[in-house]
């Protein structure tokens, strides 16, 4: 077992199919497969990559999936072995595809069908909330709701928004 595998625990998020957090474990197995996709912002590493890409990707101390991800244009794998999907969306533009035409390869879509569907209010949750069949999301709506109303007072939520408290959101006056 490798130490990523180690020290990775169990969460419940893990449960979720075809989803991958982007948690600070996950940060930590993408960080250079993340460095690597920012790189691509600078024209002259963008012309490099496109001139050679194994040889560029040399640069990086990718693992031999990662690379084989990249080099592969697999981004559901990428974002499984720690990319950031924002990160990795500059390959996608590196290669001229735009978000949704990335966001339809990983859900095996055409882009007309992707658009069709979020436009329809995205994917239905029936058989998407988890891979062991536990209803992960009933869950976390269960606790959610009971972190609520342990943090009433007086009959009323303390957990309102800022606009309410006369204060504007993102003010860091009191």
């Amino acid at each position: 077992m490798t130490a990523a595998k180690a020290s990775a625990k169990e969460n419940e998020y893990d449960d979720i199919p075809g989803t991958f957090v982007f948690d600070a474990d996950r940060s930590r197995r993408g960080y250079h497969l993340n460095m690597f996709c920012m790189s691509l912002m600078k024209a002259d590493n963008r012309k490099a990559f496109k001139e050679n890409e194994a040889s560029y990707l040399d640069r990086f101390a990718l693992t031999p999936e990662q690379r084989e991800a990249i080099l592969a244009r697999n981004y559901n794998r990428m974002l499984e072995l720690g990319g950031n999907i924002y990160f990795t969306a500059k390959l996608g533009a590196t290669d001229g595809h735009s978000f949704q035409h990335i966001a339809a390869i990983m859900t095996g879509s055409t882009q007309e069908d992707y658009a069709k569907m979020m436009l329809a209010g995205g994917r239905s949750v029936e058989g998407n909330r988890s891979r062991s069949g536990r209803d992960a999301a009933a869950k976390s709506a269960s606790r959610r709701a009971g972190a609520k109303s342990t943090a009433k007072t007086g009959g009323k939520s303390s957990l309102r928004p800022a606009a309410k408290l006369g204060k504007k959101a993102g003010s860091k006056r009191g």
